[in-house]
């Protein structure tokens, strides 16, 4: 599955790792049971995974204050991934 992953154009072309890298292995990890690896490779998947899902479930089924929750998953998610960049850029 590795093999045919995209690479970063970012981390190929500038060197410097983007805010999404490690994402496509995060997910081959989950499908692989690896959980926890998951979370230590890219922290924001499990948040990123919530988002998605109530957004999909919230097509079909629609929730009271729907628009407050996925508001508050995105900014979860988006806090989580640039605080999580900021940690692996100064390490």
């Amino acid at each position: 599955m590795e093999k045919y992953m995209l690479p970063c154009l970012n981390k190929k072309l500038l060197g410097v790792e983007c805010m999404g890298c490690g994402i496509q292995r995060s997910i081959a990890l989950i499908f692989e049971g690896e959980f926890v690896a998951a979370f230590q490779i890219y922290p924001a998947i499990y948040s990123l995974i919530t988002l998605f899902l109530f957004i999909g479930l919230n097509i079909f089924f629609k929730f009271k204050n729907s628009n407050k929750i996925i508001g508050a998953l995105a900014i979860l998610t988006v806090a989580t991934i640039i605080t999580s960049y900021i940690i692996k850029i100064t390490n």
